[in-house]
């Protein structure tokens, strides 16, 4: 059984690190953001529109037509090509001329990030046990902040150089994207696809059984009667309305939060709030072990307080941390309170949205369109990811590089996030993926 629990947590790990190369591509950026702009001059609107958001195109692109690629070509082919997006876009990224061409690169990053966003995490769902799904789901998030953290401290110890220092920041990415690509090979089909897309019982029933399912024909047999459930029927027929409103509602709410737009212009953040050029890429630092720090705290309590709970709890710390943001701009008083509370607004993500996402996400649909399902989800967070990343930093400029109005309305928005959370959230801690399809498409 030791075996089999360490066969399902490295199959999962692996197939996780697509997370963590998700979360450098999205924070790389952030340390070429006023280099490249200074280098080819480019406006503010050009530059959100093309450098900073182009990535953010492709993932809404790569997201919304990942999951019908992960249903008919699989998971693990899907995982394959994801590897060879981001090799691609590390490398021509680096050594782009020119600011079309560095966008076009950006774009084919995108795309591996959001197909990655359905095929990952669909995938360990797939293949986990319902005690350990959470946790193991939430190793893609801990991927993604590891990423993240590692984005930062690169970009931190390149940043001194010289002139070309953003392209080392940028290709440094192809190093773990060619181990990711060597390893990904290692890994199995998903058995719940070759059920439910492939009708390959064989191979799926010996898969289950290395797993260290004690009985793999029954667990064959209740995905074949739970995929009898669905009737074949279109994504957006009306019978799974449930689950497409929870996927919607919460992925929009992921993104109003303003994660990505503190993410991506932590630095201008800093530097807006009185900090050095150089103390406010160190504190951007901070934000990425913060991030992992409390992914840890996710990690650990996804199974245990459960999905619901994480969420009610991390809206508090947002609505907190927001508000006194907020007012810190609003007051001018900036410094070490607005960096602390920005600490807090990233710990409430880390162990909230973050950890819960991608996980509730991938478990509320059945097997049979769970690949479209995510795609909708997904389609829909990365979507506002890119229109907030689009329009944040000219609205910052806007404001004369005062952002307290963005931080009032990110705080509005998770108000509503935890009225969400109270009353129509429901718990998916310890259910197999055939029962909260039972469950869910009764209400539907």
């Amino acid at each position: 059984m030791n075996d089999n629990k360490s066969k399902l947590f490295f199959w999962s790990f692996v197939v996780s690190v697509a997370g963590f190369l998700f979360g450098f591509d999205t924070a790389v950026i952030s340390g070429a953001d006023q280099p490249i702009q200074d280098l080819w001059q480019t406006s503010a609107l050009f530059h959100g529109t093309f450098i900073m958001s182009m990535a953010l195109w492709g993932t809404v692109i790569g997201a919304l037509f990942g999951g019908v690629i992960a249903d008919k070509f699989g998971r693990k082919k899907s995982l394959i090509w994801i590897g060879v997006l981001y090799l691609v876009s590390a490398l021509g990224s680096a050594m782009a001329d020119g600011p079309y061409i560095f966008s076009v690169m950006r774009f084919i990053g995108g795309l591996g990030v959001g197909a990655s966003s359905i095929a990952a995490p669909a995938y360990i769902a797939e293949i986990s046990t319902p005690d350990r799904r959470g946790k193991l789901v939430a190793l893609y998030q801990f991927n993604i902040v590891l990423g993240i953290l590692i984005a930062f401290l690169s970009n931190y110890f390149l940043g001194g150089t010289g002139p070309n220092s953003w392209r080392w920041m940028l290709g440094v990415e192809a190093i773990p994207a060619f181990v990711y690509l060597v390893l990904i090979f290692r890994v199995p089909r998903s058995p719940r696809w070759l059920i439910s897309h492939r009708n390959e019982l064989e191979e799926a029933r010996d898969i289950l059984a290395r797993l260290g399912h004690e009985d793999p024909d029954h667990e064959v047999q209740a995905i074949i009667e739970a995929d009898k459930l669905s009737d074949n029927k279109p994504l957006f027929s009306g019978k799974y309305n449930i689950p497409l409103l929870l996927a919607f509602l919460l992925a929009f709410f992921n993104q109003v939060s303003g994660i990505n737009f503190v993410i991506y212009y932590a630095p201008r953040i800093f530097e807006a709030a009185g900090l050095g050029a150089e103390t406010a890429l160190l504190s951007t630092t901070g934000i990425g072990l913060v991030n992992l720090l409390f992914t840890f705290v996710g990690l650990a309590l996804i199974d245990k307080l459960g999905r619901k709970q994480l969420i009610i709890y991390g809206s508090i710390g947002y609505i907190v941390s927001l508000v006194v943001v907020t007012y810190s701009f609003y007051a001018g008083i900036g410094g070490a309170l607005t960096v602390a509370f920005i600490f807090l607004f990233i710990a409430s993500h880390a162990a909230g949205q973050g950890a819960v996402i991608w996980v509730f996400i991938s478990e509320i649909f059945p097997n049979d369109v769970r690949g479209k399902g995510q795609s909708f989800g997904c389609g829909t967070h990365w979507v506002f990811a890119a229109l907030i990343t689009l329009v944040t930093l000219f609205f910052m400029d806007q404001f004369g590089n005062n952002p307290w109005p963005l931080f009032a309305f990110f705080a509005a928005m998770m108000v509503l996030q935890l009225l969400f959370a109270l009353f129509m959230m429901p718990e998916t801690k310890g259910v197999s993926l055939e029962d909260l399809e039972k469950q869910l498409l009764k209400k539907s």
